[in-house]
């Protein structure tokens, strides 16, 4: 049993992009789905696709490389809130990542965004993790 599935879904995809794998297998929740969601909306994977095996669901995702060398898009993935220890921003706090080159996924009472979107409904919540 996996008490965190983001920090383990982040994990298995920092695996894959450093084995170069092309697509890599997550377990399906609500919040994993959503934190999906916005990597795709924001470029950092192809896509990803739902199966269900029995009573398990998993998320397939779908890796994006650039160039023929095959550099991952997704340079590095970092877990921010943990389950011992939550770190909440509101909106005037939002952190930027790299100085707006990597994304905040934030999870706010409208759902999960990037820390641009949060900044711009004006919205504050948890920090989930940072990509670039």
């Amino acid at each position: 049993m996996v008490n965190d599935t983001i920090a383990d879904m982040l994990t298995r995809i920092r695996n894959a992009n450093l084995s170069k794998h092309q697509i890599v297998q997550v377990p399906a929740t609500k919040m994993t789905r959503s934190i999906i969601k916005v990597l795709q909306e924001e470029g950092f994977i192809y896509e990803f696709e739902e199966i269900g095996e029995n009573l398990r669901n998993y998320l397939l995702i779908s890796l994006k490389y650039k160039g023929k060398s095959k550099k991952p898009v997704i340079t590095a993935l970092k877990r921010i809130s943990k389950p011992g220890l939550r770190v909440y921003a509101n909106h005037k706090e939002l952190p930027k990542v790299l100085g707006g080159i990597g994304i905040a996924i934030i999870s706010t009472s409208k759902g999960i965004m990037t820390d641009k979107k949060a900044r711009n409904n004006g919205l504050g919540g948890e920090v989930l993790c940072y990509i670039w």
